[in-house]
């Protein structure tokens, strides 16, 4: 659990690197498995202006690049718990382990509203630890949301919802 904190915190790291960059502050690090390997990424979608560049999907990208890879095995730790195509990205790259902070009752693919990853149709399964460093996590999105609806003219402020409840 020591060592899920730690890593946790480093991913928390990196969502703070995407808040600031006025990205949804969801930050992911992969480690491989004999721990050696770190690699960490954010939410870059506004950036990149690309649907897919979530914190997760960076990560795996950067990873399989940098391993010269696609089978990962390794662990990911997210701050947010991963959507629909993160989740399949997970399964495809044979994630062994994955960590997650906060849940996402709107749109979560690993436990709250589909469970994606544990889905034995699938080829593959991943082993799940939810909630480490949750309350970090989601104070980290819940001030995101309300700083962006601040900012936001009224008439534009309907649009714009928490991920977390």
């Amino acid at each position: 659990m020591e060592a899920d904190i730690y890593f946790m915190q480093a991913a928390l790291k990196w969502a703070r690197r995407a808040a600031v960059a006025g990205e949804i502050p969801v930050g992911a690090l992969w480690v491989g498995e004999g721990g050696e390997e770190k690699i960490g990424a954010c939410n870059r979608k506004e950036t990149r202006r690309d649907p897919t560049a979530h914190a997760e999907m960076e990560v795996l990208r950067r990873a399989s690049r940098k391993m010269g890879r696609w089978r990962l095995q390794g662990t990911l730790y997210v701050t947010l718990e991963p959507c629909v195509m993160c989740a399949g990205a997970l399964v495809s790259a044979r994630i062994a382990r994955l960590v997650y902070g906060a849940p996402d009752p709107k749109a979560g693919a690993c436990g709250s509203l589909w469970n994606v990853v544990e889905d034995t149709r699938l080829c593959h399964r991943v082993e799940v630890t939810e909630g480490v460093m949750a309350d970090a996590s989601s104070q980290l999105l819940r001030q995101f949301f309300k700083q962006l609806r601040e900012r936001k003219p009224e008439h534009q402020r309907h649009s714009v919802k928490s991920v977390v409840a």
